[in-house]
């Protein structure tokens, strides 16, 4: 080799070595480094953090809208139901047949049609017209005799949605533009083009969706419930199941939505503005819209063909590929495609596609240009999935963190050419959100039917729910009360308390308006030590009761909790008697008072006619209660006998009250204004104070009385018939004092449950609950207590803690079932709530009435588990005594212990008057 032919291979060896050194140059910016990708993470997440909490969106690079998809298929949607799903290039018509065969329980039937020229140029209008011309053509090619069809459609543009089918368009992305679209609703439009042309069927649009949206429907099942929907097209976006009450603006009584991420406009804000190429900026500024969808050009297989062309343009440019030749081809959109880069990326056959690739584009290339080009295309194909899985972890590490996990395990449905390509992507975007997101374990479900086939799946979600809405609507409408009866109610219970407070017709009454003897309310000048006994259920409580001035601060209680099982609860006078009796004496013994001979009150939360102040006959036994030797007896002489079975035992019963006695008088000791007692917990009862001269059944006019009202027999003698629905007559029916207490048992917490459980039993065996599936669970009496409303109806808690709270239950629940079974706690809830405010009303306005007022500002005393605890039902209790006593202003004070404080200031009272 003479010295000429070495020097010129040097030559060459090191103008390869330059240009090796160029392409890197131009290639290592593709590659992100784990740090980045990090950074892209976190950055995803704080935008949908933000997006989540901003109504208006401008600002924020991610919109976060929400697609009112708020379920998923569950398997018993039934029927026939048309999907059409649009693209940047076709529509595809989708016929799906969800039937009860269990060989072929499905069948699905599709059709493709690619835009004409004139669709391509044409305006939105045309473009509908398009699609309703398609579905025409595809059903009469089916030869099927159906007219009627549910339709959803998969528009992957996005879209400002109040409804499932109302949704006006914000925008065009992918460089398509129709004109006179934007700010139109889509649905509508969609739904005039098939009216107009699709005459010989009735096709109703039932649900409009993100493609990503209908991804997430076409892959989620029983087995595989996806809470994550992400494509990977044209463009890329990502959408997920989110709790409503993180939604800004959205009802929480939705339980769960599909957000629709829109996460291919994220980097607008310059978010990723440092992650950007030279080439990355050439190809924005070809694009139609400059500036935005950054992510979208990032990652999409549109924009990654043609970031790869606009850097094959400008390298050729520069000298650094093709010895600097520069063909018109490399310049002009669209002559590279997906197939290319997965072509020339293939490890095999790679180099040699690269070269017939170049040489179509008019390009002589060298092995080292046919390199290059591979190596450029590599770079950014693994940037593309790369930057996915660095927004994916964001989302997942959303949904982990929002679910107070620690670890993530779900699935996520997934389509697009881009994905489906070559499993190199979805191999490398999987190890990369393995690395970014180690706590998310995902299982990701390639999408077969695509989001047209998921529209149309959401049509028959949509079809299901509003059979199941009509049903569970006409289960529930006896219990939606109008002012009207209401009124009526109120009404009703001022005639039944007229009949009890007079002399004649006391005896018929189902108010019974017992008097009490309370005559006085406590006026703070009350001094000493007092014992109270509160009896009401199967917890009982012994007091020792401190009544002090207000600068020997006031009033000090000290107390211990007992226990009634229900064998005593339900055996005779002696055993529940000594068994109290023996309570009060270890009270005494661990509070070192034996020996004191202290005044008691006797709370005695059960219908008695009281002749005195401390000598009441028991009428009946409630609240589960059944011991015998009890009715038609003085139950202060029962608590003495059974004191004297006990040597040493020296205590003086002063007075016996009623818990709702007790809770006016705790009450009244604070606000004199306080001339009403309220119950509202396991049982109902309220008392207040009667002016004597309306009382028929004690002597005496002068002064006032407070009268014991046990209104939780109102309506036993049939008069509250027409407000009893099938769901509360089987309640009766099943309790042990079945017939009595019939305002009690639609009021209270006791009851209120079974109320739910046997409305839940209905809805199951109508397949509107649990898939139809028989609850051996739901015919288990009494599963359902006071505290199940109160934290199923709770707002500060999403769908997934009712979920929850059924699961613990044993109750296998969709969030869907979770959303019914609130509605039915509310409906019942509600439903009390009113009921019980009509009798409320129906005593301040015989209080106003007594006192000639036109109006009157009145407390009302008020204690009892629902009442306290319940999120909804004071507010509801409040509202409708407004409503039903518009001259009566009343305020609702919360007693302190009234059934304890409250015996022992009538103890107190009495002692002192």
């Amino acid at each position: 080799m003479n010295s000429q032919q070495n020097a010129s291979q040097q030559d060459s060896l090191l103008q390869g070595q330059h240009y090796e050194t160029r392409i890197k140059k131009h290639v290592e910016p593709f590659y992100l480094s784990k740090e980045q990708l990090l950074y892209v993470k976190d950055t995803m997440l704080a935008a949908m953090e933000r997006g989540l909490k901003q109504k208006v969106k401008e600002g924020n690079s991610l919109l976060m809208l929400p697609s009112y998809v708020c379920a998923l298929p569950d398997g018993t949607e039934r029927g026939d139901f048309l999907g059409l799903e649009l693209s940047i290039n076709q529509v595809t018509a989708v016929l799906l047949q969800l039937t009860d065969d269990v060989e072929e329980p499905e069948v699905l039937k599709k059709k493709s049609f690619p835009f004409t020229e004139k669709v391509n140029n044409g305006n939105g209008e045309q473009v509908f017209e398009f699609l309703a011309q398609c579905l025409v053509t595809f059903l009469s090619g089916l030869n099927i005799n159906k007219k009627y069809f549910p339709l959803g459609f998969s528009f992957p543009f996005p879209c400002d949605h109040t409804t499932l089918t109302q949704c006006k368009l914000i925008k065009w992305t992918q460089d398509c533009r129709w004109p006179g679209m934007e700010e139109r609703d889509v649905a509508q439009m969609l739904q005039i083009a098939i009216n107009q042309h699709c005459k010989n069927y009735q096709i109703e649009v039932l649900a409009v969706v993100n493609n990503a949206v209908g991804t997430l429907l076409s892959c989620s099942s029983d087995t595989e419930p996806c809470d994550v929907g992400l494509i990977i097209d044209h463009g890329t976006n990502c959408c997920y199941m989110e709790d409503t009450q993180r939604i800004i603006g959205m009802d929480e009584n939705l339980g769960r939505m599909c957000l629709n991420i829109e996460w291919g406009s994220f980097g607008n804000a310059a978010e990723l503005n440092d992650l950007l190429t030279e080439f990355d900026l050439l190809m924005d500024k070809q694009s139609m819209d400059q500036g935005k969808c950054r992510f979208d050009k990032l990652v999409g297989s549109m924009y990654l063909c043609d970031t790869v062309r606009v850097i094959l343009a400008s390298l050729a440019e520069k000298g650094d590929l093709f010895n600097g030749v520069l063909t018109p081809t490399l310049l002009t959109k669209g002559n590279l495609e997906l197939q290319d880069i997965v072509e020339i990326i293939d490890g095999k056959v790679g180099l040699a596609r690269a070269k017939n690739f170049l040489f179509r584009l008019g390009l002589v290339a060298s092995n080292q240009d046919c390199f290059h080009v591979q190596q450029i295309c590599q770079a950014v194909f693994t940037r593309s999935a790369n930057l996915c899985a660095a927004g994916l972890a964001g989302v997942l590490t959303h949904i982990r963190t929002a679910q107070g996990q620690s670890e993530l395990k779900t699935f996520l449905a997934v389509d697009g050419e881009l994905y489906k390509s070559q499993t190199q992507y979805a191999e490398i975007m999987q190890r990369t959100l393995k690395s970014l997101a180690p706590e998310c374990t995902i299982q990701f479900v390639p999408s077969e039917g695509g989001s047209g086939y998921g529209a149309a799946l959401m049509a028959a979600v949509a079809v299901r729910l509003r059979n199941q809405q009509e049903g569970v609507a006409q289960i529930l409408a006896p219990f939606q009360l109008s002012v009207v009866e209401l009124e009526k109610l109120r009404n009703l219970m001022r005639q039944e308390m007229e009949k009890g407070l007079s002399k004649e017709t006391h005896s018929t009454a189902t108010v019974r308006m017992l008097p009490t003897y309370v005559r006085n309310l406590p006026d703070g000048t009350e001094r000493g030590d007092f014992l109270a006994l509160d009896l009401g259920g199967t917890n009982f409580r012994v007091l020792l009761v401190q009544v002090r001035s207000k600068e020997e601060g006031g009033v000090r209680m000290t107390s211990e909790i007992y226990t009634v099982p229900p064998n005593v609860a339900q055996s005779n006078a002696e055993e529940l008697f000594d068994l109290i009796v023996n309570c009060m004496v270890d009270f005494h013994s661990k509070h070192t008072i034996l020996g004191r001979a202290l005044p008691l009150g006797f709370t005695f939360s059960f219908p008695c006619h009281q002749v005195s102040l401390d000598k009441g006959i028991l009428l009946r036994w409630t609240k589960g209660f059944s011991a015998s030797g009890c009715v038609g007896e003085d139950v202060v002489n029962l608590l003495k006998v059974a004191m004297q079975r006990r040597p040493n035992v020296d205590i003086d019963v002063v007075a016996i009250v009623n818990d709702t006695v007790g809770t006016m008088m705790s009450c009244a000791y604070g606000d004199p204004k306080c001339e009403v007692g309220l119950i509202v917990g396991t049982g109902s009862n309220a008392c207040y104070m009667e002016e004597m001269k309306n009382i028929g059944t004690v002597e005496g006019d002068e002064g006032r009385m407070c009268i014991n009202m046990e209104w939780g027999a109102f309506g036993d003698d049939g008069c509250l018939e027409n407000y009893m629905t099938p769901f509360d007559k089987k309640v009766d029916a099943q309790s042990i004092n079945a017939g009595q207490q019939r305002y009690e048992k639609l009021i209270s917490g006791m009851y209120l449950g079974e109320i739910v459980r046997h409305i839940l039993l209905e809805l199951a065996s109508r397949k509107i609950l649990f898939k139809g599936r028989e609850s051996f669970i739901l015919k288990s009496k009494d599963i359902f207590p006071t505290k199940f409303l109160t934290s199923v109806e709770d707002s500060s808690q999403g769908h997934q803690h009712v979920c929850s709270v059924l699961e613990d239950l044993g109750l296998s629940v969709s969030a869907e079932d979770a959303l019914v079974v609130k509605e039915v706690c509310h409906t019942i809830s509600s439903r009390a709530a009113k009921m019980c405010a009509a009798g409320v009303a129906a005593v301040v306005e015989k209080i106003r009435e007594n006192k000639r007022m036109t109006k009157l500002e009145v407390t009302v005393g008020v204690d009892g588990t629902l009442y306290k605890m319940h999120h909804y039902f004071a507010k509801k209790l409040h509202d409708t005594v407004a409503l039903l006593a518009p001259n009566c202003t009343v305020k609702f004070l919360l007693s302190e212990d009234g059934s304890g404080k409250g015996a022992a200031l009538i103890a107190a009272v009495a002692c002192h008057k």
